[in-house]
């Protein structure tokens, strides 16, 4: 089973979450500021939450001054800015198995809980 969480280590939130979560030595931690994600992990993350849409930070510093939140984004602009940028990857990504958690809503880390428990 796939154990895995995507973090960026410099995120106060991220690393409150971890805390919290308090994860297994069995868990692969990867922060993508350091080991930037590839292209099959961002497919496998994909596959499980359905749209990269859905994996995008729209919060990124970046997304208003680029002038994206002027734009009309596809999958594929989604995909390549993910890939491109990493501040793009709405985080933390908790991958466990076929489930998959994103982002660092309260609803989201408490059913991250759940599913470890």
């Amino acid at each position: 089973m796939t154990k895995k969480f995507y973090y960026l280590g410099t995120c106060s939130t991220c690393s409150r979450i971890l805390k919290e979560l308090s994860l297994g030595d069995d868990f692969v931690l990867q922060d993508i500021k350091t080991e930037a994600i590839t292209e099959a992990q961002l497919e496998h993350m994909k596959e499980l939450a359905g749209s990269y849409e859905s994996l995008f930070s729209r919060r990124a510093m970046k997304y208003r001054a680029m002038g994206l939140h002027e734009k009309d984004l596809t999958e594929k602009d989604y995909r390549k800015l993910i890939l491109e940028e990493y501040t793009f990857l709405k985080r933390p990504v908790l991958i466990l198995g076929d489930k998959i958690f994103v982002g660092n809503a309260k609803s989201t880390v408490e059913a991250a809980r759940k599913a470890l428990s």
